[in-house]
């Protein structure tokens, strides 16, 4: 999977243009009409994962592609994306319009109580998608016009009346029902592949002996995209050839051997760091994969 698209990235792609505002203290917001985003011009979506949340409200017939599923939108749609999950989304119509807020998780850091992944509409497995009745719309289009509005203005503290704007969006999702008009591309398996390997490489690189290898098994990681493990093993064998576990295992290798040769922590201590109860659970791992002892391969 391609490198998670930046702020930066974002910016250049869209409008050619980085906001002064964007690595400040307080954390990155900003709001814009669709259309303005949308059109001749305008580098293809390319699916992947953004360091930075999204909420869009999107008019017209469309496609998304997030995490393992596709999903048809037709009418007007209120759809959630966080940081992890990767997507794209492309127009199946001409006349999509709408608005759509990003902002990163530092913009609530100091004033919201909990994790935002916490949230149903941002939770890993979970439905980041509404559809809206005409009457819905139009309130939520007329919540994104003052978004619109207070992001131009020099009101000293529209940035809490904005986060108030994203909450009430939250809050508003929350008292309905998510919709889920869903059907799988053939391509469904190589989206749940891609976002398993990107959630494996986020555990790396251990860059200290206090932090610890969480994910271990094929269990773990269907847990956490709420697949059942049968679906998520198939899927990565069909498109990779390997199965779930020899992934992981391969990364816990080449992990391994990293932290042996560039860094003096003990056996015990890397150990623990990978998710061994016991360094000679470590051992026998290290010297089945590599043919060495740990030990062995460090003097090498």
């Amino acid at each position: 999977m391609e490198k998670p698209e930046t702020l930066e990235d974002f910016y250049q792609k869209k409008i050619n243009w980085l906001p002064d505002n964007r690595q400040q203290d307080r954390g990155h917001f900003n709001v814009f009409r669709l259309e303005d985003c949308i059109g001749e011009g305008q580098e293809p979506i390319q699916y992947s994962r953004r360091d930075f949340y999204k909420v869009t409200l999107i008019r017209g017939r469309n496609v998304y592609h997030y995490a393992d599923k596709s999903l048809e939108t037709n009418g007007t749609t209120l759809i959630f994306f966080n940081p992890q999950v990767p997507y794209s989304w492309e127009p199946l119509s001409d006349d999509s319009t709408g608005f759509f807020c990003i902002f990163t998780e530092a913009f609530f850091t100091e004033r919201f109580r909990g994790n935002l992944n916490e949230l149903p509409m941002f939770a890993i497995g979970g439905k980041p998608t509404y559809l809206l009745t005409d009457e819905q719309n139009a309130q939520l289009s007329q919540l994104f016009g003052k978004m619109l509005d207070e992001i131009n203005s020099d009101y000293p503290f529209k940035y809490d009346l904005l986060r108030n704007y994203v909450m009430e969006l939250i809050h508003y999702a929350l008292k309905m029902q998510p919709s889920e008009t869903l059907y799988h591309q053939v391509d469904a398996k190589s989206r749940l592949t891609a976002i398993f390997t990107e959630l494996l490489e986020r555990q790396f690189p251990i860059e200290s002996p206090s932090q610890r290898f969480r994910l271990r098994s094929a269990r773990d990681f269907a847990d956490q995209l709420a697949v059942h493990v049968n679906h998520l093993n198939r899927s990565i064998r069909e498109t990779t050839g390997k199965t779930t576990t020899d992934h992981i295992a391969e990364r816990l290798a080449t992990e391994a051997k990293a932290l042996l040769k560039h860094t003096d922590w003990n056996i015990s201590e890397i150990s623990y760091t990978l998710g061994f109860e016991e360094p000679a659970h470590f051992n026998h791992f290290f010297k089945k994969h590599t043919r060495q002892t740990p030990s062995a391969f460090r003097t090498v």
